[in-house]
């Protein structure tokens, strides 16, 4: 399909998604307790992981969205951004078919968005257009171009 290959497009989802992972990785590394709390409401991984994981997922999020935004290594970092939808996507529809009633923990604490199929919607979203930069990526707007002669000097 022409319209997924244009250039605005995927330059439009670069930069949404770049911004939602930007603001929401510096939005848990500012408050890394209360984000293991939201990781813990999950109940989906042993009490040991919960605050590795808090500490080192943000980290993740915000320098994937930087280089995301940037045009360092795209297919590399949207690939990053598309595991992590679809493991964000995984635990957000586990959670509803387990009856929880958490807050998804997307923007640290700030947001207080319950999980929801509004929050699953925009999880698909996300992953469909981190997935579109994966497979259409043209280089446009970009960093560093990756060299198109094989040469690996």
């Amino acid at each position: 399909m022409k319209l997924l290959r244009n250039k605005y497009l995927l330059l439009f989802s670069r930069i949404l998604i770049a911004l939602v992972f930007i603001i929401a990785g510096a939005e848990k590394i500012a408050d890394p307790a209360g984000f293991a709390d939201s990781i813990e409401n999950y109940r989906l991984l042993p009490i040991w992981s919960v605050n590795l994981l808090a500490i080192s997922l943000p980290w993740v999020e915000l320098i994937t969205g930087l280089f995301l935004l940037f045009g360092i290594s795209l297919k590399e970092n949207s690939i990053i951004i598309s595991f992590l939808m679809a493991v964000f996507l995984f635990a957000v529809l586990i959670s509803l078919l387990r009856g929880l009633n958490i807050d998804c923990g997307c923007f640290g604490t700030i947001e207080g968005a319950k999980i929801g199929i509004m929050k699953l919607l925009e999880n698909l979203i996300l992953l469909l257009l981190s997935l579109n930069i994966f497979f259409n990526n043209q280089n446009y707007f970009v960093l560093n171009k990756p060299d198109e002669t094989g040469d690996k000097n």
